[in-house]
């Protein structure tokens, strides 16, 4: 048997816990980000991996930072054999990086080395990258630079949402972890190739600017934009000067015979959508949430807000 230790925070992390401890490892800790304001309530939530660790009665550590104050703390005492990282939102330093004897393993969702750093999901869907997937990584100093144990390639599928991708490279992340760790406890080691030079690509945090949208760029770039920032934190438009959110949208199949109009206008709007124009083309809008209310269909929300043809949005980002 070899002891486990995991960090992790979110769902996406969550469900690799789950199933390494559905596959009967040990997991003699746990490390997350300290308990968060969450919802319209701001009510103080812990983390989906404090809680389900909380359920199986595995220690819990919160520290809000990894110092090296944290060589001092309890859960430096405890040996780990191997230590699993997922979306856990700090930097390892070096004395937790040497911590565990066969160190530690990240379960990183892109195909690196594209796509390095907090948000590959949103970065993938952004760039209109057609396939994804997940790398077991053996972290090292560097940003997502250490050697690859395995890669798993996923698909994204042309209506994606980083939210319906990030469940499926859960679950992909989950079941390849738990391979890799049943691979460790037979053979004692885990080989990794280092990454290639080539083709590195970055994916910074996503910043609530870039989910405003600009009229002038091309239709299919907005419904990327749209599907890669659904759920958080959602395309934003501005319509008589009040911000809409856009949550499901695509670029007109008929966009080439769009008639000639200013980017933000409305070319059409029934229970098919809200068809505007675009720099490039029109986007066909089926699913809009107005400020303090709910998402709603197309239909629904040009019958609360009177919105036709000829009206406009507004053309300046929100």
């Amino acid at each position: 048997m070899i002891s486990v230790g995991f960090a992790g925070t979110p769902v996406f992390a969550a469900t690799a816990l789950a199933a390494i401890l559905d596959a009967g490892f040990d997991v003699a800790l746990v490390l997350t980000r300290p308990d968060r304001p969450q919802g319209r309530g701001l009510k103080v939530t812990p983390s989906p991996v404090k809680a389900l660790a909380a359920e199986h009665g595995i220690a819990v550590f919160e520290p809000p930072t990894l110092t090296t104050t944290l060589s001092r703390a309890p859960a430096m005492a405890i040996p780990l054999d191997v230590l699993v990282v997922a979306a856990y939102g700090l930097l390892l330093p070096p004395q937790v990086l040497a911590w565990p004897k066969h160190g530690c393993l990240n379960i990183h969702a892109s195909l690196l080395p594209r796509w390095r750093g907090a948000a590959p999901i949103e970065r993938a869907i952004l760039e209109g990258d057609v396939e994804t997937g997940i790398s077991l990584m053996q972290m090292d100093a560097g940003l997502d630079t250490g050697p690859v144990i395995e890669r798993v390639r996923v698909p994204i599928a042309p209506t994606e949402t980083a939210g319906s991708l990030r469940e499926r490279l859960a679950v992909t992340g989950a079941a390849a972890i738990v391979t890799a760790l049943v691979r460790l406890r037979i053979d004692g080691r885990l080989p990794a190739w280092p990454q290639p030079e080539s083709g590195v690509s970055y994916a910074p945090k996503i910043a609530k600017s870039e989910a405003a949208i600009d009229w002038n760029r091309p239709a299919s770039a907005l419904a990327r934009q749209i599907r890669a920032f659904d759920p958080a934190p959602g395309a934003t438009a501005a319509l008589a000067g009040r911000p809409v959110k856009l949550w499901r949208a695509e670029a007109d199949k008929d966009e080439a015979a769009a008639p000639s109009a200013p980017p933000g206008t409305v070319q059409g709007a029934d229970a098919a959508g809200v068809r505007v124009k675009c720099g490039q083309g029109a986007l066909r809008i089926t699913e809009l949430q107005p400020a303090g209310g709910r998402r709603m269909g197309a239909a629904a929300f040009i019958a609360g807000h009177r919105l036709g043809r000829g009206d406009s949005f507004d053309t300046n980002r929100p």
